[in-house]
């Protein structure tokens, strides 16, 4: 596994995985665009991402060409701004509205007691919640944060 893949995995920003492990953010950047890491670099990752240094050794440092030279499918992108009228929004974005809608769909099913139209209101908001989530997952998959 690559060492973008480790630290996303581990839902860490660069940022994080620096402070975690000792060492410069501008170290962890160059080893995910390929540079090779020195001996003391990978005892420090190894130690932050809870992994071994062997493992670390076999992976490929090289970040997934593939995924950065291409932009996101067309598909995604559309299932994206369907949920939040962006292309390609960040993942606090999606947290966030995923726990409002989430919060706000349960409110309005507990009020569905008293009113049909407060529970279809509970209920769609809790379908889009999901959708939300689910938005979330592809953009874990793809690896786009």
């Amino acid at each position: 596994m690559i060492l973008k893949q480790l630290r996303l995995s581990k839902h860490l920003t660069q940022a994080q995985l620096a402070m975690m492990s000792g060492l410069n953010i501008r170290t962890i950047q160059r080893i995910e665009q390929g540079h090779t890491p020195s001996l003391e670099s990978l005892k420090c990752l190894a130690a932050a991402l809870d992994t071994d240094i062997n493992t670390l050794r076999e992976a490929s440092f090289m970040t997934d060409k593939h995924t950065q030279s291409h932009p996101l499918p067309l598909w995604l992108r559309i299932w994206f701004f369907l949920g939040t009228f962006q292309s390609q929004p960040d993942r606090p974005l999606l947290s966030r509205l995923e726990r409002v809608l989430h919060g706000f769909g349960l409110v309005f099913c507990l009020l569905g007691l008293f009113s049909e139209a407060a529970l279809v209101g509970g209920l769609l908001l809790l379908i889009n919640g999901y959708f939300i989530s689910y938005c979330k997952y592809m953009g874990d998959k793809f690896a786009i944060w």
